[in-house]
């Protein structure tokens, strides 16, 4: 498969028709306003705790800059550190590739499942389905994407995946799929979050005393040392990255750093800003292998599937700096309204809707950069600063031109805009379509406002109040009172002379 084949689902409708279902779904917006507000508020507290918070987020801008701009020296100081520590560096240019390589691992041990640490990364490859087309089972155990996991779902928000499930269909979701994954679900179990979590860890532990592969991502990775970080809430990642005997991790190139001091303003931005805490629970940090600590063999698989040419659009490049904190998704209005599973892609919210045209090309995801009013609140909460609107704005240029190269001959909506052109750029073209304009839309009128467009204006009139346009237009209103107070000054001035 292709790197956009996984990073877009592939059979998906456009954004526009996939959130339609969406808005009218009354328990979905409930679960995401509740959610998205809880944690938008937790965030705003902790980070007003600090009084550099915005020097905190130009420095991490700062890194990220420095850092995209010599990519490829950080990535080979890294290979090297990682190398010396006793790992191995694999490179993989695309999404098939990335998946051959961790099979192979994977075949290379001889065993037939893996326990995996929650990984964007991994979802962006569609790494769980080769596995097991190579008849190898991978588990998930984060909580959340064990629920999409069991759910035969697929996530909807980077943070929390199921955030679009409610208590009631998580203890469905267990009472009926537990059994075939693993250690069924207690009888009689019921919705509190106590319970619910308490039957994943149960079903979970099996897997981690059992698992002899672990697979993971990535949060940074810093080059000077081949130190490589993950952070999470719940300690299944600790599990997964100490008692397995292989550890493969598998990250995207953006995510390296040139050194191990960078992390101390990474660590305090990341934690605030996605999940509202001070600091993550658990911070696993490792480099290469050390013996009798933890795994025997790491391999550190470097992903570009597409990153390399977002590198090379200065305009687009800073999504590269992304850090996965998810803080844009929790004050954007459409994904509030709409949840994640209406972008069609791995990568939900705003900063899904610039990344993933990036990486499998505008042409393959061109209604995404539309998802957005362009409000501003996604730059205003991204801890590195990621100017999302102005990405957006030269996403859809992109978007429009390329849908241009595609066809033979122009589509209406070009050949309107044209004419718009040509009538606006001639002042008495403008003034004769004002006239006629102002006089169809008062036949049509009915108190003021106007009805169902015809044609492809329906559309908008379908969604939106069209008052009619005034019987005067202000150029015809300018010339007329002009005219007058023109006249008027004259007579007076006049009659003063005459006195």
């Amino acid at each position: 498969m292709s790197g956009a084949d996984n990073v877009v689902w592939l059979g998906t409708p456009a954004f526009p028709e996939a959130a339609r279902p969406a808005l009218a779904d009354t328990r979905l917006r409930a679960n995401l306003r509740r959610a998205t507000g809880t944690i938008r508020d937790k965030r705003l507290a902790v980070a007003a705790e600090l009084d550099d918070w915005e020097e905190l987020r130009e420095r991490a801008a700062a890194v990220k800059r420095r850092t995209l701009r010599h990519l490829d020296h950080h990535l080979l100081r890294l290979e090297k550190a990682v190398t010396a520590a006793g790992g191995t560096v694999h490179w993989a240019a695309d999404a098939a590739e990335a998946n051959r390589i961790v099979t192979h691992l994977v075949e290379a041990t001889g065993e037939r499942e893996v326990v995996k640490v929650k990984s964007m990364a991994t979802q962006e490859i569609g790494l769980n389905e080769a596995l097991a087309d190579a008849g190898i089972r991978a588990y998930e155990t984060d909580l959340a994407e064990l629920i999409v996991q069991l759910g035969g779902d697929r996530p909807s928000h980077i943070l929390v995946p199921a955030i679009h499930r409610g208590r009631s269909e998580i203890r469905e979701i267990f009472l009926r799929e537990m059994g075939e994954w693993g250690r069924p679900a207690p009888d009689g179990l019921g919705d509190d979050p106590r319970d619910l979590a308490e039957a994943a860890r149960l079903h979970l532990r099996e897997k981690f005393l059992r698992c002899k592969v672990a697979v993971s991502g990535a949060n940074f990775a810093a080059a000077d040392t081949g130190t490589v970080v993950v952070v999470e809430s719940e300690g299944n990642g600790r599990m997964c990255l100490t008692l397995p005997q292989t550890l493969i991790t598998v990250m995207g190139i953006e995510k390296v750093l040139p050194s191990f001091a960078d992390l101390d303003v990474f660590l305090q931005l990341l934690p605030r800003s996605s999940t509202g805490e001070r600091m993550n629970p658990y911070t696993s940090l490792w480099t290469g292998v050390t013996e009798g600590d933890g795994p025997t063999d790491f391999h550190l698989v470097l992903l570009d599937n597409g990153r390399t040419a977002t590198l090379a659009d200065e305009v687009g490049r800073q999504t590269l700096s992304c850090i996965r904190c998810s803080a844009c998704l929790n004050v954007c209005p459409v994904y509030e309204r709409t949840g994640g599973h209406a972008y069609g892609s791995v990568y939900p919210g705003p900063i899904g809707a610039v990344l993933t045209p990036q990486l499998v090309g505008v042409e393959n995801a061109a209604s995404l950069p539309f998802a957005s009013t362009l409000c501003g609140a996604c730059y205003d909460a991204c801890p590195v600063k990621i100017n999302i609107p102005e990405v957006l704005v030269h996403l859809r240029a992109e978007a429009v031109e390329a849908k241009r190269r595609s066809r033979l001959l122009p589509t209406a909506e070009a050949l309107a805009m044209t004419a718009a052109g040509s009538v606006m750029s001639s002042p008495k073209r403008l003034a004769a379509a004002q006239r006629l304009a102002a006089l169809g839309a008062r036949l049509v009128a009915r108190n003021g406002r106007i009805g169902a467009l015809p044609g492809p204006l329906a559309r908008w009139s379908a969604t939106r109040d069209t008052p009619a346009p005034p019987r005067e237009s202000l150029r015809a209103w300018w010339r007329r009172t002009k005219t007058a107070t023109e006249g008027q000054g004259r007579t007076t001035a006049e009659e003063e002379g005459s006195r």
